[in-house]
Protein backbone atom coordinates (compact mmCIF):
# COMPACT_ATOMS: atom_id res chain seq x y z
CA UNK A 1 0.00 0.00 0.00
CA UNK A 2 2.02 3.04 -1.21
CA UNK A 3 1.83 6.69 -0.03
CA UNK A 4 2.61 9.36 -1.61
CA UNK A 5 5.39 10.65 0.85
CA UNK A 6 7.50 13.91 0.54
CA UNK A 7 9.63 12.40 3.66
CA UNK A 8 10.25 9.42 5.35
CA UNK A 9 12.42 9.00 8.49
CA UNK A 10 12.69 5.71 10.92
CA UNK A 11 13.39 5.22 14.22
CA UNK A 12 13.17 1.41 15.81
CA UNK A 13 9.54 0.79 16.62
CA UNK A 14 8.42 4.18 14.74
CA UNK A 15 8.17 4.86 10.91
CA UNK A 16 6.83 8.15 10.19
CA UNK A 17 6.24 9.92 7.01
CA UNK A 18 4.38 12.93 5.73
CA UNK A 19 2.21 13.08 3.08
CA UNK A 20 1.35 16.26 1.87
CA UNK A 21 -0.22 18.19 5.12
CA UNK A 22 -0.68 14.76 6.67
CA UNK A 23 2.08 12.92 9.08
CA UNK A 24 1.54 9.04 9.93
CA UNK A 25 3.08 7.05 12.00
CA UNK A 26 3.04 3.59 11.56
CA UNK A 27 4.20 0.89 14.71
CA UNK A 28 6.78 -1.28 14.28
CA UNK A 29 7.35 -4.03 16.06
CA UNK A 30 6.01 -6.58 13.85
CA UNK A 31 7.27 -9.35 15.70
CA UNK A 32 5.09 -8.53 18.57
CA UNK A 33 2.00 -7.42 16.60
CA UNK A 34 3.19 -4.28 17.88
CA UNK A 35 3.06 -4.36 22.03
CA UNK A 36 3.42 -1.36 23.38
CA UNK A 37 6.86 -1.24 25.05
CA UNK A 38 8.25 2.25 26.84
CA UNK A 39 10.65 2.97 24.14
CA UNK A 40 7.96 2.30 21.44
CA UNK A 41 5.70 5.03 23.34
CA UNK A 42 8.42 7.53 23.74
CA UNK A 43 8.90 7.32 19.73
CA UNK A 44 5.70 7.90 19.55
CA UNK A 45 4.87 10.27 21.57
CA UNK A 46 8.24 12.58 20.65
CA UNK A 47 6.74 12.00 16.84
CA UNK A 48 3.27 12.92 18.01
CA UNK A 49 4.69 15.94 19.78
CA UNK A 50 6.96 17.57 16.05
CA UNK A 51 4.33 16.62 14.65
CA UNK A 52 1.92 19.19 16.31
CA UNK A 53 4.50 21.95 16.17
CA UNK A 54 5.15 21.61 12.51
CA UNK A 55 2.72 24.15 10.57
CA UNK A 56 2.91 21.98 7.62
CA UNK A 57 1.28 19.33 9.48
CA UNK A 58 -2.36 19.40 9.95
CA UNK A 59 -3.58 16.03 10.23
CA UNK A 60 -1.98 12.93 12.38
CA UNK A 61 -2.76 9.63 11.20
CA UNK A 62 -1.61 6.58 13.77
CA UNK A 63 -1.15 2.96 11.69
CA UNK A 64 -0.61 -0.46 12.73
CA UNK A 65 0.08 -3.21 10.41
CA UNK A 66 -2.71 -5.51 8.56
CA UNK A 67 -2.55 -7.84 11.36
CA UNK A 68 -2.37 -5.66 14.36
CA UNK A 69 -2.68 -2.56 15.22
CA UNK A 70 -1.31 -2.81 18.78
CA UNK A 71 -2.00 -6.17 20.63
CA UNK A 72 -1.67 -4.78 24.24
CA UNK A 73 1.23 -3.49 26.56
CA UNK A 74 4.57 -5.13 26.76
CA UNK A 75 3.62 -7.60 29.64
CA UNK A 76 7.02 -8.40 30.56
CA UNK A 77 8.10 -5.21 31.55
CA UNK A 78 5.20 -5.39 34.30
CA UNK A 79 4.54 -8.91 35.18
CA UNK A 80 6.98 -9.15 38.25
CA UNK A 81 6.12 -5.27 39.26
CA UNK A 82 5.18 -4.47 42.89
CA UNK A 83 3.10 -1.05 43.47
CA UNK A 84 5.67 0.53 44.44
CA UNK A 85 7.67 -0.18 40.78
CA UNK A 86 4.36 0.81 39.44
CA UNK A 87 3.66 3.81 40.92
CA UNK A 88 7.69 4.90 40.72
CA UNK A 89 7.98 4.85 36.90
CA UNK A 90 4.45 6.15 36.34
CA UNK A 91 4.83 5.05 32.93
CA UNK A 92 0.79 5.70 32.91
CA UNK A 93 1.70 9.58 32.61
CA UNK A 94 2.92 9.37 29.13
CA UNK A 95 -0.56 8.84 27.92
CA UNK A 96 -1.56 12.62 28.84
CA UNK A 97 0.97 13.41 26.35
CA UNK A 98 -0.91 11.48 23.42
CA UNK A 99 -4.13 13.17 24.68
CA UNK A 100 -2.39 16.82 24.94
CA UNK A 101 -1.99 16.54 20.84
CA UNK A 102 -4.40 19.45 19.54
CA UNK A 103 -4.12 18.64 15.89
CA UNK A 104 -6.72 15.92 14.51
CA UNK A 105 -5.35 12.46 14.72
CA UNK A 106 -6.82 9.40 12.70
CA UNK A 107 -5.94 5.77 14.12
CA UNK A 108 -6.05 3.25 10.60
CA UNK A 109 -6.89 0.11 12.50
CA UNK A 110 -6.52 -3.40 11.18
CA UNK A 111 -6.51 -7.04 13.06
CA UNK A 112 -5.85 -6.69 16.73
CA UNK A 113 -6.42 -3.77 18.89
CA UNK A 114 -6.21 -4.74 22.38
CA UNK A 115 -5.54 -3.54 26.00
CA UNK A 116 -3.11 -0.54 25.57
CA UNK A 117 -3.83 -0.75 21.44
CA UNK A 118 -7.59 -0.29 21.59
CA UNK A 119 -6.66 2.67 24.22
CA UNK A 120 -4.24 3.78 21.73
CA UNK A 121 -7.05 3.47 19.19
CA UNK A 122 -9.41 5.71 21.57
CA UNK A 123 -6.84 8.69 21.79
CA UNK A 124 -7.16 9.11 18.72
CA UNK A 125 -9.86 11.69 17.08
CA UNK A 126 -11.41 9.10 14.83
CA UNK A 127 -11.21 5.48 13.90
CA UNK A 128 -11.00 3.71 10.33
CA UNK A 129 -11.14 0.22 10.88
CA UNK A 130 -10.62 -2.96 8.96
CA UNK A 131 -13.19 -5.59 8.34
CA UNK A 132 -10.37 -7.95 10.19
CA UNK A 133 -10.05 -5.12 13.36
CA UNK A 134 -11.15 -6.48 16.57
CA UNK A 135 -11.11 -4.55 19.82
CA UNK A 136 -11.41 -5.15 23.58
CA UNK A 137 -9.76 -4.76 26.61
CA UNK A 138 -8.62 -8.17 28.20
CA UNK A 139 -6.78 -6.64 31.22
CA UNK A 140 -8.98 -9.18 33.41
CA UNK A 141 -8.08 -12.08 32.11
CA UNK A 142 -3.99 -11.35 33.39
CA UNK A 143 -5.47 -10.19 37.05
CA UNK A 144 -5.51 -5.98 36.22
CA UNK A 145 -7.92 -3.70 34.27
CA UNK A 146 -7.02 -1.19 32.10
CA UNK A 147 -4.95 1.85 33.18
CA UNK A 148 -4.54 3.82 30.43
CA UNK A 149 -7.88 4.85 30.17
CA UNK A 150 -9.68 1.82 28.65
CA UNK A 151 -12.50 1.74 31.23
CA UNK A 152 -13.46 5.69 30.72
CA UNK A 153 -12.76 6.14 27.07
CA UNK A 154 -14.82 2.93 26.32
CA UNK A 155 -17.68 3.55 28.48
CA UNK A 156 -17.67 7.09 26.92
CA UNK A 157 -17.75 5.82 23.78
CA UNK A 158 -20.41 2.85 23.71
CA UNK A 159 -21.99 3.41 27.09
CA UNK A 160 -22.00 1.62 30.44
CA UNK A 161 -23.58 -1.76 29.92
CA UNK A 162 -21.54 -2.86 26.64
CA UNK A 163 -18.28 -1.54 28.07
CA UNK A 164 -19.23 -3.15 31.38
CA UNK A 165 -19.57 -6.86 29.92
CA UNK A 166 -16.35 -5.93 27.70
CA UNK A 167 -14.04 -4.70 30.68
CA UNK A 168 -15.29 -7.80 32.60
CA UNK A 169 -15.57 -10.52 30.61
CA UNK A 170 -12.36 -9.64 28.15
CA UNK A 171 -14.03 -10.54 25.54
CA UNK A 172 -13.44 -8.42 21.65
CA UNK A 173 -16.06 -6.65 19.59
CA UNK A 174 -15.20 -7.31 15.86
CA UNK A 175 -14.94 -4.14 13.52
CA UNK A 176 -18.62 -3.78 12.24
CA UNK A 177 -19.83 -4.06 16.23
CA UNK A 178 -17.66 -1.18 16.86
CA UNK A 179 -18.71 0.15 14.55
CA UNK A 180 -22.26 -0.34 15.31
CA UNK A 181 -21.50 0.65 19.06
CA UNK A 182 -19.99 3.87 17.73
CA UNK A 183 -16.59 3.06 18.46
CA UNK A 184 -15.76 3.31 15.04
CA UNK A 185 -16.08 5.64 12.50
CA UNK A 186 -15.83 3.80 9.38
CA UNK A 187 -15.00 0.05 8.53
CA UNK A 188 -13.68 -0.62 4.83
CA UNK A 189 -12.09 -3.62 3.56
CA UNK A 190 -8.60 -5.14 4.92
CA UNK A 191 -6.60 -4.06 1.62
CA UNK A 192 -8.14 -0.29 2.07
CA UNK A 193 -8.00 0.25 5.42
CA UNK A 194 -5.06 2.50 5.04
CA UNK A 195 -6.02 4.04 2.16
CA UNK A 196 -9.51 4.85 3.59
CA UNK A 197 -7.41 6.46 6.65
CA UNK A 198 -5.05 8.65 4.71
CA UNK A 199 -8.24 10.08 2.08
CA UNK A 200 -10.04 11.14 5.49
CA UNK A 201 -6.79 12.35 6.54
CA UNK A 202 -6.26 14.86 3.40
CA UNK A 203 -9.97 15.88 3.47
CA UNK A 204 -9.42 17.15 7.07
CA UNK A 205 -6.08 18.58 6.56
CA UNK A 206 -7.71 20.71 3.97
CA UNK A 207 -9.71 22.43 6.22
CA UNK A 208 -8.34 25.84 8.20
CA UNK A 209 -5.88 24.85 10.47
CA UNK A 210 -6.75 26.94 13.10
CA UNK A 211 -10.17 25.89 13.38
CA UNK A 212 -9.22 22.29 13.10
CA UNK A 213 -7.85 22.83 16.21
CA UNK A 214 -10.81 24.74 18.26
CA UNK A 215 -12.89 21.95 16.71
CA UNK A 216 -11.35 19.23 18.51
CA UNK A 217 -10.82 21.03 21.51
CA UNK A 218 -14.80 21.86 21.55
CA UNK A 219 -15.46 18.31 21.18
CA UNK A 220 -13.15 16.83 23.66
CA UNK A 221 -14.81 19.18 26.39
CA UNK A 222 -18.18 17.21 26.12
CA UNK A 223 -16.53 14.97 27.93
CA UNK A 224 -15.38 17.30 31.02
CA UNK A 225 -18.33 20.01 30.97
CA UNK A 226 -21.91 20.09 31.54
CA UNK A 227 -24.28 21.29 28.97
CA UNK A 228 -24.34 24.95 29.90
CA UNK A 229 -20.61 25.17 30.37
CA UNK A 230 -19.85 23.29 27.11
CA UNK A 231 -21.87 25.68 24.84
CA UNK A 232 -20.45 28.25 26.80
CA UNK A 233 -17.06 26.58 25.48
CA UNK A 234 -18.21 26.87 21.94
CA UNK A 235 -19.47 30.08 21.73
CA UNK A 236 -16.17 31.62 22.87
CA UNK A 237 -14.03 29.26 20.41
CA UNK A 238 -16.67 30.36 17.43
CA UNK A 239 -16.29 34.37 18.46
CA UNK A 240 -12.27 33.40 18.53
CA UNK A 241 -11.67 32.11 15.28
CA UNK A 242 -13.20 35.89 13.75
CA UNK A 243 -9.79 36.95 14.62
CA UNK A 244 -8.14 34.73 12.07
CA UNK A 245 -7.13 35.28 8.52
CA UNK A 246 -8.69 31.74 7.23
CA UNK A 247 -12.20 32.65 8.54
CA UNK A 248 -12.16 36.06 6.41
CA UNK A 249 -10.95 34.06 3.67
CA UNK A 250 -12.92 31.30 3.71
CA UNK A 251 -16.70 33.22 3.87
CA UNK A 252 -15.04 35.30 1.25
CA UNK A 253 -14.54 32.49 -1.24
CA UNK A 254 -18.07 31.13 -0.31
CA UNK A 255 -19.04 34.46 -1.25
CA UNK A 256 -17.48 34.17 -4.43
CA UNK A 257 -18.48 30.84 -5.08
CA UNK A 258 -14.75 29.95 -5.06
CA UNK A 259 -12.35 27.78 -3.33
CA UNK A 260 -10.33 28.90 -0.19
CA UNK A 261 -6.59 29.59 0.19
CA UNK A 262 -6.46 28.85 3.99
CA UNK A 263 -3.13 29.70 5.50
CA UNK A 264 -3.21 28.55 9.43
CA UNK A 265 -3.68 32.38 10.29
Amino acid sequence: MLLRTMATTMSDFILSKTDGHVGVCTLNRPEVLNALNIELMDQLIARLEAFDKDKNIHVIVIAGSERAFAAGADIGEMADASVVDMSERNNLARWKRVAAVRKPIIAAVSGFALGGGCELAMHCDMIVASESAQFGQPEIKIGVIPGAGGTQRLTRAIGKFRAMEMILTGRFMSAQEAFDAGLVTKVVSKEQFLDEAMQLAHTIASMPPLALKAGKEAVLAVDEMTLSAGLEFERKAFYALFATEDQKEGMKAFTEKRKPDFKGR
